[in-house]
């Protein structure tokens, strides 16, 4: 087929993201990845600005990623986890377990972000039965989150302002704190209303879920890490399990290699994807204390209650052992603080507010953004963008060259007067 007939049968019959079928959005057509950049149909290379949704830190057809693809296709692709085993899966958890923050022992290989959070949603859940409280079936969060767009997750986003609002009256009920204070700003008035939000609700609550550091496709906005020294204390009071989200911010994003380490309080379960295989396959972790384990066991199956058909996916395992290896050797540190130089001159740009954390960079405009111009504007810039609601913002891959930031920030500016 050539790219008109790709595109047209595309148009016609393939459902992207957050799409209408019958009046879909234009596509635009890939051809291939190089290093930081996707080559689009009429436009070339471009820098991608999105790192594919955060996953691609590593960039694009990176050496050492696809050999560990060719040399695990060559042993075996897949094979079912119920009852069966391999080294692919046996050694990444084991990475994991040493990189996580202590006391996450525990390993639940699931095939995506949202299946993470069910998983660490039924952990809590189950835990609350097995140590004798079956009527604690709630969760306590804050407003402005994302957790993903399956059930359970979708009833821990934000309720109001999020993309799952017309779900609300179908979705478990949950409890909602006030949005974390932002980032320079006096917590001690919203820490004090939480604290009193919790205890009015200890009694039916099962866990505390939120994302550490930064709260993602909600809204794009980093808080202070003293935040999570509240979330672990209400969480301790009320016997509450704690879950850190870190799907998006997992892997380095925010400046430590999980956001959690910026406050020093760790979690009772963590949730990891999206960078996970550095872009390649789609895999997520879901990891939990000893005691978590415990109580869930105590729980009257006396098992976890999930098993995704791909749990465990040999070439996804493989893949992502290799990604961590590029973590362990590399400097992705100082490329991260690299690329958070090169995104402070995104507060030139009048906007209501500019945010910089780590290797992410976010405007926020007044106005909904017309995604189109904005995106054809980034276009002519080189550029890769997906704005969403009133923000336009960058997660680069870490490999991004100083030139590639200069033509990301470039591109913002582009979108910003065009959207």
């Amino acid at each position: 087929m050539t790219p008109e007939q790709l595109l047209a049968f595309d148009r016609e019959h393939v459902w992207h993201p957050y799409a209408s079928m019958t009046d879909p959005a234009p596509a635009r057509l890939v051809t291939a990845t190089s290093g930081s950049r996707i080559s689009i149909e009429g436009h070339g290379p471009v820098v991608d600005g999105m790192a594919s949704w955060w996953s691609a830190i590593h960039g694009y057809r990176h050496p050492v990623l696809d050999e560990a693809a060719h040399r695990q296709l060559d042993r075996m692709s897949h094979v079912m986890f119920g009852g069966l085993t391999h080294e692919p899966a046996v050694e990444l958890a084991r990475r994991l377990v040493e990189l996580t923050p202590a006391g996450l022992e525990h390993v639940f290989l699931a095939d995506s972000g949202s299946v993470s959070i069910e998983v660490a949603m039924k952990m809590a859940l189950q835990y609350q039965r097995g140590t004798g409280r079956p009527g604690r079936t709630g969760f306590l969060t804050v407003r402005g989150g994302y957790h993903g767009d399956t059930v359970n997750p979708m009833s821990v986003c934000d309720p109001d302002g999020g993309m799952h609002t017309m779900w609300s009256g179908l979705l478990p009920q949950q409890v909602f704190g006030d949005r974390p204070p932002a980032l320079g700003e006096d917590i001690t008035g919203w820490a004090e209303d939480f604290r009193a939000l919790a205890a009015e609700h200890a009694d039916r609550l099962a866990g505390l879920i939120v994302e550490p550091l930064l709260q993602g496709a909600g809204g794009m906005r980093p808080y202070p890490a003293k935040c999570l020294t509240v979330f672990r204390e209400v969480a301790d009071e009320h016997g509450l399990v704690l879950v850190f989200d870190e799907i998006a911010t997992g892997f380095g994003r925010t400046g430590t290699l999980f956001a959690t380490e910026e406050g020093g309080v760790f979690p009772d379960v963590l949730c990891l994807g999206k960078a996970l295989t550095g872009g390649y396959l789609s895999l997520a972790a879901t990891l939990c204390t000893s005691e978590v384990a415990r109580g869930l066991s105590a729980s009257e199956s006396g098992v976890l209650m999930h098993g995704p058909t791909f749990m465990g996916n040999p070439l996804a395992c493989a893949i992502a052992s290799a990604s961590l290896d590029l973590l362990a050797t590399g400097d992705w540190l100082a490329d991260v603080r690299r690329i958070n130089a090169g995104l402070q001159t995104l507060h030139e740009i009048p906007a209501v507010d500019v945010r910089v954390l780590g290797s992410v960079g976010v405007v926020q405009l007044d106005h909904e953004v017309d995604v189109a111009a904005a995106t054809e504007a980034a276009l002519s810039e080189g550029v890769w963008l997906r704005p969403f609601r009133d923000l336009i913002y960058t997660m680069p891959p870490y490999v991004c060259t100083d030139a590639d930031i200069a033509a990301l920030c470039a591109g913002i500016v582009a979108a910003a007067e065009a959207g």
